[in-house]
């Protein structure tokens, strides 16, 4: 490997694994939370156009099965499960060239699952979080899991 090449793939190295905001990764549970300003993040319980997503009802089936919906979300591009608890999921997604993770949540609450869905680090998440959701309703839909819209 020439040092050129060397130098190349240690700075790509540092860089996606840096922590451009300098905050701490640990992330809580933030479910409920509205997204922040930066165009990063989607939510179900955010009102703002540019942040929301149409909610996620689930019909009988859909309620039932909330082990398979668990699969389901871990079967999404990069994703792992970070945490579980009753009717909790954190999972996250890490992107495939730079390994950036964003955190997925799912809460269940009543019919309805919390989808809330944000990148670590960075301004702007290009439409990937947005694509997640959508993509992860799309499962739903697939497997008769949502309500009639």
């Amino acid at each position: 490997m020439t040092p050129r090449l060397l130098l190349l793939t240690i700075i790509i190295t540092m860089t996606g694994c840096s922590n451009a905001d300098g905050v701490n990764t640990t992330v809580a549970d933030r479910s409920l939370q509205m997204c922040g300003d930066k165009p990063n993040c989607v939510s179900t319980r955010d009102k703002r156009e540019d942040f929301q997503l149409t909610e996620f009802i689930l019909n009988e089936t859909g309620l039932s099965h909330w082990a398979d919906i668990e699969q389901l979300a871990l079967s999404l591009s990069g994703a792992s499960l970070a945490k579980k608890a009753p009717n909790y999921l954190h999972i996250e997604c890490r992107s495939a060239f730079f390994g950036f993770v964003d955190d997925f949540e799912l809460r269940l609450q009543g019919n309805e699952i919390i989808v809330r869905s944000e990148s670590r680090t960075g301004y702007s998440d290009f439409g990937v979080n947005r694509d997640r959701a959508e993509a992860f309703r799309t499962l739903l839909l697939n497997n008769h899991y949502l309500a009639s819209e």
